[in-house]
């Protein structure tokens, strides 16, 4: 199994939880300020449409049963590791669903960390060279990587990717379809891929060797 350098026990002991995380998104608005080196207007204006979704999610998002089941199943200790930014649009979409999922089961760790203050590992969890958030890590309790997801959906990933070719849509349409193919999903894309990702996880936890402390 695979470790990554970068990922540490401290890392992820420094890393946010989810209400910390979101607290630092709602205090960054309250000042007009966004996380990251970006600054701009535009970069705001998305942290805000991101934390709307967000709220939204976090009052009406429905948990995929047989999904939840499995995260019930796991009994050896996991870290959910995220890599985000408070402006990424398909972050605001997905994240409450991943905190609904972890709060299932106590062997669960979710812990969150910046991109930009984190070079170093974004770079190993690249999407076609790219550093798209956000990415999904399964760790063990030492840090084996047992997997990733990210960074949005395999459909409308593959729309992304053809349209970026074709350039049939501007950049800014192309958000607002993305935006609106989330809301009609309502999440039940992800939790199927992650619902397959996870058992992949799971068979990777149970395969590792027992190691002591």
């Amino acid at each position: 199994m695979s470790k990554v350098m970068s990922i540490t026990s401290e890392l992820i002991k420094k890393a946010y939880d989810y209400s910390s995380y979101r607290q630092l998104i709602d205090d960054l608005l309250a000042e007009g300020k966004t996380t990251g080196s970006n600054q701009s207007e535009s970069y705001i204006s998305y942290a805000l449409m991101s934390q709307k979704r967000m709220k939204k999610w976090e009052k009406i998002g429905q948990l995929n049963p047989e999904l939840v089941e499995k995260v019930k199943d796991i009994t050896q200790p996991m870290t959910w590791l995220v890599i985000t930014e408070g402006w990424c649009g398909d972050a605001g979409q997905l994240l409450p669903f991943v905190a609904k999922l972890a709060e299932e089961n106590p062997q669960i760790e979710l812990k969150f960390i910046l991109r930009d203050e984190n070079p170093e590992l974004m770079n190993q969890f690249l999407t076609n060279g790219a550093r798209s958030i956000p990415i999904i890590i399964g760790l063990s309790q030492h840090q084996d990587v047992l997997g990733q997801w990210g960074p949005r959906p395999a459909p409308i990933q593959k729309e992304f990717l053809e349209n970026k070719i074709s350039g049939e849509r501007s950049g800014k349409e192309f958000s607002e379809y993305m935006h609106l193919w989330y809301a009609k999903d309502k999440g039940i894309t992800f939790q199927n891929e992650f619902l397959a990702i996870l058992d992949v996880w799971i068979q990777k936890l149970q395969s590792l060797p027992v190691q002591a402390g």
